[in-house]
């Protein structure tokens, strides 16, 4: 299958200037695909981000950037209607890619670590110094060693604040519920393609308890439960919704995570490729079920990690 897609066509990408949303960016500009890109980065950080953007300019495409807040409604509507005029009167949007990564990353209570006796004994029976062997450990660990992941020092979770309902609340519309209004006024619009696609992202947070990834975790579960709802209702209108689950990533977002070495560490071991799944895997997928061949996939949850999910424990 050669993958081209139309001038007419474009996608728009909400966090689209790091990790699987400008990977996702590229990909589709390579095959020809016309981007409207929102983001939210601090001035200090758009020396990085524009060269970036310039780059997939430079591959012949159209791409509008918005560095502003796309949970806001009212700023929402001012980029919709720059984006209408920027379609002219053949444009329509293929694609909405909804890559949010705002949420709070909190413990829910105080953590009571358990007992880890694992270094001091292996000290003992070795005749060292404990102190030495933790050291030792960590230099290794920080290094790659991702089997001495138990031996190094446990993720460092915040003390002093803890998650409460405000926080949940604006992770979960963040990350989860604010596909609706975006995929909502879009339709409203009438800027869809009559194939048209929509594409959340999850994690294995959706089932799987990680310290700190509560707030996280229900977005997540409430992101895949609005895309359900969204392959239904809005399939009549020609569009498509799907959800991909992607393997453990490191992407600015899993970076903010405590504990994400160790995240990152027991994915190595446990994936049978032996490597984390990177963001073009993800966009190589998305680019894929934005094809007319994926037509006739709508509402799944699609997991895209080299079979993580199925491995187990790792050896």
């Amino acid at each position: 299958m050669s993958l081209r897609f139309p001038s007419e066509h474009w996608g728009v990408i909400l966090g689209g200037s790091s990790g699987f949303g400008l990977a996702t960016a590229q990909r589709l500009a390579e095959l020809g695909m016309n981007l409207c890109i929102v983001h939210r980065d601090r001035r200090a950080l758009l020396h990085a981000v524009e060269p970036e953007f310039a780059k997939i300019r430079a591959l012949g495409v159209q791409l509008l950037s918005f560095n502003r807040d796309a949970l806001d409604a009212g700023v929402r509507d001012e980029i919709l209607g720059a984006l209408r005029d920027a379609l002219g009167a053949e444009g329509r949007v293929r694609m909405l890619l909804h890559s949010i990564a705002f949420g709070h990353l909190k413990l829910l209570a105080p953590e009571r670590p358990p007992e880890r006796r694992g270094a001091s004994d292996l000290a003992a029976k070795l005749g060292i110094d404990p102190a030495r062997l933790h050291a030792v450990a960590n230099e290794l660990f920080r290094a790659g060693a991702d089997e001495l992941a138990g031996l190094a020092d446990p993720p460092d979770y915040a003390k002093g604040s803890f998650l409460d309902e405000e926080d949940l609340a604006r992770t979960i519309h963040a990350m989860g519920t604010s596909l609706v209004g975006w995929a909502q006024a879009l339709l409203a619009r009438g800027l869809f393609a009559s194939d048209a696609r929509v594409f959340g992202l999850t994690s294995e947070g959706n089932t799987i308890a990680w310290k700190g990834y509560a707030a996280v975790g229900a977005a997540k579960c409430a992101l895949e439960s609005v895309a359900r709802s969204l392959a239904v209702e809005l399939a009549p209108c020609g569009v498509r919704t799907n959800v991909i689950q992607a393997g453990v990533t490191d992407t600015p977002a899993l970076r903010a995570i405590p504990g994400s070495e160790h995240l990152k560490a027991q994915a190595r071991l446990r994936n049978p490729f032996g490597r984390l799944t990177t963001p073009r895997d993800v966009a190589n997928v998305i680019a894929l079920l934005c094809s007319d061949e994926a037509a006739w996939i709508n509402g799944e949850v699609i997991r895209v990690d080299g079979g993580e999910h199925v491995a187990g424990s790792g050896s």
